[in-house]
């Protein structure tokens, strides 16, 4: 039990940290609300869950082989995050109904956890803790510990963004909003830069 317990504090200190996926599910639930950003939180969580198993069943042995796809998924990250944040910064502040689109997609939650560094880093930490010797049972129970533990992080922020959609009737504040978000998906593209 302590080892579920460990795998558990370790996926949430990962998961429900800031983020560029999760400031996406913010921004949904504000934009769309809770029901519509569950497409991004459940892609989300399959995507980074599926990437984790990868991981766990061997795909660290290909990166060892090839470091440079490392840095292709950051460059790969860096442009899809500062194409989110151009999305976000140009967007006309209408909410919902009111929206042709219907928020992120399932597709679009799981390539932003493909793009992501941080969850190729968070999946190979992990992995690396937890399951190093290559034990099945034990990259299993991982994977499933942090899918639950991912789902429900991610859908905590999105629940957040449908509670701050109250205080964003109006365009100009949703705006507002959009472009703050805009700018911390621009901030943790460059910091991926840097880092």
């Amino acid at each position: 039990m302590t080892v579920l317990l460990s795998m558990a504090a370790f996926a949430l200190a990962s998961s429900i940290s800031p983020g560029p996926v999760n400031v996406v599910a913010l921004s949904a639930g504000a934009q769309h609300g809770f029901a519509a950003s569950m497409r991004h939180v459940t892609g989300a969580t399959v995507g980074f869950t599926l990437l984790l198993l990868l991981i766990g069943l061997g795909l660290h042995a290909l990166l060892a082989h090839f470091p440079n796809l490392i840095d292709i998924v950051k460059w790969a990250g860096v442009g899809f995050l500062l194409y989110m944040a151009y999305k976000l910064a140009v967007d006309d502040g209408k909410l919902g109904a009111d929206k042709p689109t219907r928020g992120p997609s399932f597709a679009y939650g799981a390539a932003m956890q493909w793009l992501n560094p941080k969850a190729w880093l968070a999946s190979l930490a992990g992995m690396g803790a937890y399951a190093a010797d290559g034990d099945g049972r034990l990259v299993w129970q991982f994977t499933v510990v942090y899918f639950v533990v991912c789902y429900l992080s991610i859908a905590s922020w999105a629940y957040a963004g449908t509670f701050l959609r109250r205080y964003l009737q109006e365009p100009k504040r949703v705006r507002l909003f959009n472009r703050v978000m805009a700018a911390l998906l621009a901030a943790s593209a460059l910091y991926l830069l840097i880092a």
